[in-house]
């Protein structure tokens, strides 16, 4: 039977290189596209050897071609840090509308299904909380996270345009703070940083006072859960993340205790913009896709904590 094939772009980061994991091992064709401006060929370099594997050196922000069908187009091209869109704000605003523009035209012409790398930050810094999918946020448009809140908002409303207009079958995931191997050393969020310092015995450094929330979800439970919202057939946005609450400063602890550090933990000013809480609503994943997150925090750390020693080591 002919493999079914599947487009992956930024396949080369941290979510899209386990997502080419992923259907490589359903037997799909899987071809990445990637400029390697934040991703790594590192993180897919056990993939060239296969032949249902291809990779492509290219930025989406170009006119993008891809021989062949394509059954399924998966848009994961983006800065996903504050520490690279702040670096990189031009690039991180045409990729999510210039190069969502570009790939959701290849997917007219392919008929193919078109999902989207959606994020949490659509909701800014919330007055809802939790958050579910009706709540429109709370954003700064023209604050230094704008670039990639607006790139987002505009990624979902141009992809719900084609799907309304051209009647293109599209997935828009709603992706919250995700963590685990192949997460970049300096990618900047808290957890690649918690575990960097305290392996490298330097201060653990908390922007804030540490009471502000996010809820993280272990990479394999997310990768799941894009799964099967691809092989869905719901069209609107939809929340994938870990709807357990923690404070940041609890996740510090619980990285000190697992990496056996002594360091002690420093305090610094929020970022502007940074939000407050984060919480996803995901009954609408839970009836939809029939899923839920099933890694434990704790475990989930000390296998990402293993990952890090490992690199860190290398390096």
């Amino acid at each position: 039977m002919e493999r079914k094939r599947v487009l992956i772009t930024g396949g080369a980061g941290f979510l899209g290189s386990h997502l080419c994991d992923r259907f490589v091992k359903e037997g799909y064709y899987v071809i990445v596209m990637d400029n390697l401006l934040t991703g790594s060929k590192r993180n897919i370099e056990h993939l060239f050897p296969l032949e249902n594997f291809e990779f492509y050196f290219h930025d989406v922000t170009k006119f993008v071609h891809v021989p062949g069908k394509l059954d399924y187009i998966l848009h994961f091209a983006s800065p996903a840090s504050p520490i690279d869109y702040l670096k990189v704000p031009i690039q991180t605003l045409k990729v999510g509308s210039l190069g969502t523009h570009n790939l959701l035209g290849l997917a007219k012409e392919k008929k193919s299904v078109f999902l989207i790398a959606s994020t949490s930050e659509i909701y800014g810094d919330p007055s809802v909380h939790p958050q579910n999918e009706d709540y429109w946020g709370n954003v700064n448009p023209i604050g230094p996270r704008g670039v990639y809140d607006e790139a987002k908002r505009f990624m979902e409303a141009i992809t719900m345009a084609y799907h309304r207009y051209h009647g293109l079958p599209v997935r828009i995931a709603r992706i919250f703070n995700t963590f685990g191997p192949r997460m970049r050393i300096n990618d900047g969020r808290a957890i690649p940083a918690f575990f960097s310092q305290a392996i490298r015995g330097e201060n653990i450094t908390i922007f804030g006072d540490g009471k502000q929330t996010r809820s993280f979800c272990y990479v394999d439970d997310m990768i799941e859960g894009i799964y099967r919202l691809l092989l869905s057939d719901y069209v609107y946005p939809l929340n994938i993340g870990n709807p357990e609450e923690i404070p940041i400063n609890q996740v510090a602890e619980e990285i000190i205790k697992i990496s056996g550090a002594e360091q002690n933990i420093i305090y610094k000013d929020l970022p502007v913009d940074d939000p407050k809480v984060r919480q996803p609503d995901i009954t609408k994943a839970k009836e939809i896709l029939k899923w839920e997150p099933k890694v434990p925090r704790l475990e989930g750390l000390k296998i990402t904590y293993e990952w890090f020693k490992k690199r860190l080591s290398e390096n």
